[in-house]
């Protein structure tokens, strides 16, 4: 594949496009913003400034759509009715961008992959973009039933590319969880910083006194904050959900430090402690590999039912096709993924009605 359009040029636009550009790739680049187009030009996040997006678009194999939540369904609209092959997208809202897009065009929106990288920066702008920036990231695909399993395919090998993992989850499930990983932990972090910083006699000592803790708490809330409002009011069911269960939360252990209560809170601390140091550093490859292959029925939304499981099960997809069989009845989703993951992922297949083969690849 050679060409690839960008649609809006910022941040993560940028990293994009200067991503791809290293690997090769032509990219074409549009941005409402003129001046912000041109910089990114000058940066080399992008070959072709355009002047439209149908410009951008044209002889594009791949258009990801890197604007503002608000603006996402419009702008992969926009892209399909030009002629667009196969629509990505970046933005963290992703519930509401498919349905929309399924709404609008019906009959194009197979063509419509939804995409979110875990991926960011305290830096603002094109001039913040980083090439490396997914490396090692996590990047989610949201399938849906009436996603094209060729389209699918395109974007996740063009993201594995860029050195990002793969994880599919439906949308809605995707919007819940973010919820809790990003966008409450925003919130978290800038209500923290504002409140810390409310009393005018204090806040030039308190910044003096502020150690790691605080600091490693609050580093989000210096990142872009005009975003933030669209993003949490797109998502705001998730949201106020993730926010409900916090301050719960929150309200059991000031009633637990209250009450003097040491045992209850060495406990949650310590679970949280055990938690958090399981976390993984990042999502790294594993060197013992399997191929998974798994009959289908030959039909919309199959394959995309075998994806999201591999998602709620934490299965990084190395790689991923769908063969489809002469008669047109069956096919096959043939995965490659870690050996480790393999036993997990075979039992929740099974217990979805799936039989499944799999060959070592090491």
């Amino acid at each position: 594949m050679a060409r690839v359009a960008v649609v809006g040029t910022g941040l993560i636009g940028g990293s994009v496009g200067l991503a791809l550009s290293a690997l090769g790739y032509d990219v074409a680049g549009f941005d409402r913003d003129e001046a912000r187009l041109t910089r990114a030009k000058e940066l080399g996040a992008i070959t072709e400034a355009a002047a439209s997006l149908d410009d951008a678009v044209a002889g594009a194999e791949l258009v990801i759509v890197a604007v503002p939540v608000g603006g996402i369904a419009a702008a992969v609209v926009a892209a399909l009715d030009a002629g667009a092959a196969v629509v990505t997208d970046v933005g963290s809202v992703k519930k509401t961008v498919v349905a929309e897009v399924e709404r609008q065009r019906p009959d194009a929106s197979a063509r419509f992959v939804g995409g979110h990288p875990m991926a960011g920066s305290e830096q603002d702008g094109v001039d913040g973009a980083d090439a490396s920036l997914f490396v090692g990231a996590t990047w989610t695909l949201t399938p849906t039933a009436n996603t094209d399993e060729r389209a699918y395919t395109l974007v996740m090998r063009v993201i594995r590319e860029l050195g990002a993992d793969v994880v599919s989850v439906a949308p809605d499930h995707h919007d819940e969880l973010v919820a809790f990983v990003s966008h409450v932990p925003q919130l978290a972090a800038s209500t923290l910083m504002d409140v810390a910083t409310t009393n005018e006699e204090d806040r030039r000592t308190l910044m003096r006194l502020a150690a790691g803790g605080f600091r490693d708490m609050t580093r989000i809330a210096a990142g872009h904050s005009a975003i933030w409002p669209d993003i949490l009011t797109t998502n705001r069911e998730a949201v106020l959900g993730a926010l409900d269960a916090y301050l719960a939360a929150l309200a059991r252990v000031r009633d637990h430090i209250a009450a003097g209560e040491r045992d209850e809170l060495l406990a949650i601390l310590e679970r949280a402690r055990v938690r958090r140091r399981n976390l993984p550093a990042s999502a790294l490859m594993a060197k013992d590999l399997v191929e998974m292959r798994i009959p289908v029925a030959d039909q919309p939304g199959a394959f995309a039912e075998v994806t999201n499981l591999a998602g709620r099960l934490g299965v990084n997809l190395v790689d991923f096709e769908v063969a489809h069989s002469s008669e047109g009845e069956r096919g096959v989703v043939v995965l490659v993924v870690a050996a480790a993951e393999a036993p997990a992922f075979e039992a929740g297949l099974h217990e979805l009605g799936y039989r499944s083969s799999k060959t070592d690849l090491a």
